[in-house]
């Protein structure tokens, strides 16, 4: 191993990472688990600081959670015990509203992935099929002969389904439908002094779906990308999902496209399959619409090709999950610890936050979090994203409370208080709101309704979660009669004039004119 210019961080050479000229980043240490391939799953370095907090460092550019401020003296962090999978407290009393300044916050990484992702999505554009196979082979350590999935390997895996597996996921496929049914809004009429505006509603011809892979199996992202595209009458989808060590796609993850009707599947990953869904290959189609959660190399891959104007993909940045969960000395101590962990269990880069006015109920949830870790079949992932994004912050009370949850704008955010309702009036920046002990985030992950695909890294200030509307344009109609031209024309040529186009005003004048009742000579 040969170690980089900072001492916190180590560079594995018998890693499979480096994609582009990027190395792997690890911990200092015993590894918390294999080096994942970049293209799909990458590590991301935390250095540690003396005297302020921990910083995580999303692993690419700038993100949407990047954003400049001036410099604030930052609460010391300590992890208790420290261990590994404990989570580091932050003292956030007494700052009054000045609170959001002095959490840590995301940076601009210098060693992150993002001329990497340039580079395969501008080898997939020129290679297409042959470059996909190319870049699967490198980083997934998969030769693959043909990259869509037969119809008959989605049949049997439907009829392959555990029976209470399956019922499960109809069951998911029924609520998610049933909710972006509620979402579907009908072509509509306005009509003022003569002019008569319809606003028609066009789903796009195709979307693309992303279902990561590797770390787990998600047959739950396919039901919640792709239904809401099936709601808004997108007549293909296209589905993406990481081949397996074996060059499957998850049986799983088959059987619930399957279920949800679809029938394009192609196992490929990571910012290649972004670029292949963009730009077509000689197998794959291109899409207008790219959605789906991934790590960063898929996030910053989706927001490289919108950037070209190919595709569109939703305003949120679908990164690592998150999670903020406000307790109080109500709130049953296992819950908040097993909700705090429940987003890590997805792997590195994501964020965990317990955020508490109460010392003991700071105490008391760490230590069960630092217990269940050790038992906890994930554990190795869920440690790595503690030690990087885990924190419990003590504050003075609900509102600032609050403060810190609408300044860090997570992904999930738990109100697992005596009076949570009191508290969603107070939420600003989230992806989902969950309230009471009795509505964990994973209700939302599964069967809530609402789709999971959900905005990370900040975004959620400016951001919704998957919705109909993400696959759906609006065409306004424009109707006047000849009345209705006059009673305008003025104000469109006046406002015409001012800008200097006096062809816009001649467009109406010339009409009017034409309309007007000849003169008696």
């Amino acid at each position: 191993m040969r170690r980089l210019s900072s001492p916190s961080w180590v560079v594995s050479e018998e890693s499979s990472a480096a994609v582009e000229g990027d190395t792997a980043l690890v911990y200092p240490g015993p590894a918390p688990g294999p080096a994942p391939a970049p293209c799909s799953r990458p590590a991301r370095p935390v250095r540690e600081g003396v005297g302020r907090p921990a910083r995580y460092h999303p692993p690419g550019g700038r993100t949407p959670f990047d954003r400049p401020g001036p410099p604030r003296s930052r609460p010391a962090a300590s992890p208790p015990g420290g261990g590994r999978g404990v989570l580091k407290r932050l003292d956030l009393r007494g700052l009054g509203p000045d609170v959001a300044a002095a959490l840590p916050r995301p940076a601009l990484s210098p060693d992150g992935p993002l001329e990497a992702v340039r580079a395969i999505l501008a080898r997939v554009r020129a290679g297409g099929d042959a470059a996909v196979r190319e870049c699967t082979e490198r980083f997934d350590g998969v030769r693959l002969d043909a990259l869509a999935v037969g119809a008959g390997a989605m049949a049997e895996a439907v009829e392959g389904l555990d029976p209470g597996l399956r019922q499960a996921l109809e069951a998911a496929i029924e609520a998610v439908t049933a909710y972006h049914r509620e979402q579907v809004r009908l072509d509509a009429r306005h009509e003022r002094d003569g002019v008569v505006v319809r606003d028609l509603r066009r789903p796009v011809a195709r979307a693309g779906v992303y279902v990561p892979g590797g770390r787990a199996r998600y047959p739950s992202t396919v039901i919640m990308a792709a239904v809401p595209a099936q709601v808004a009458g997108v007549e293909e989808v296209a589905l993406c999902v990481p081949p397996g060590p074996d060059g499957e796609v998850p049986g799983v993850t088959l059987a619930a496209a399957g279920l949800a009707g679809i029938t394009e599947v192609y196992r490929i990953g990571g910012a290649q399959a972004i670029g292949a869904l963009a730009y077509g290959t000689g197998t794959i189609r291109p899409v207008d619409v790219i959605v789906g959660p991934g790590n960063a190399y898929v996030a910053l891959a989706k927001r490289e090709v919108a950037a070209e104007g190919l595709v569109a993909v939703p305003a949120g940045f679908a990164g690592p999950s998150e999670v903020v969960v406000v307790a109080d000395e109500t709130t049953p101590v296992t819950y908040a610890a097993l909700d705090v962990m429940v987003q890590a269990e997805h792997g590195p880069d994501g964020l965990a936050w317990l955020v508490t006015w109460s010392e003991e109920v700071a105490e008391a949830v760490t230590a069960e979090v630092e217990r269940l870790v050790a038992d906890a079949p994930r554990r190795h992932d869920i440690a790595a994203t503690l030690a990087a994004g885990g924190y419990a912050a003590l504050v003075d009370g609900p509102e600032a409370a609050m403060a810190v949850a609408n300044a860090v704008a997570p992904e999930h955010l738990q109100l697992m208080t005596a009076d949570p309702e009191a508290l969603v009036g107070l939420v600003r920046n989230a992806g989902a709101v969950f309230c009471g002990p009795w509505a964990p985030a994973s209700v939302g992950d599964y069967l809530a309704g609402p789709s999971h695909v959900l905005p990370t890294f900040g975004s959620a200030r400016y951001a919704s979660g998957l919705r109909v509307d993400d696959f759906v344009r609006s065409v306004h109609v424009v109707t006047l009669d000849e009345q209705a031209l006059a009673g305008v024309a003025p104000h469109v040529a006046a406002i015409a004039e001012a800008e200097g186009l006096a062809t816009h005003a001649e467009s109406v004048r010339a009409r009017v004119r034409a309309s007007a009742p000849a003169r008696p000579s």
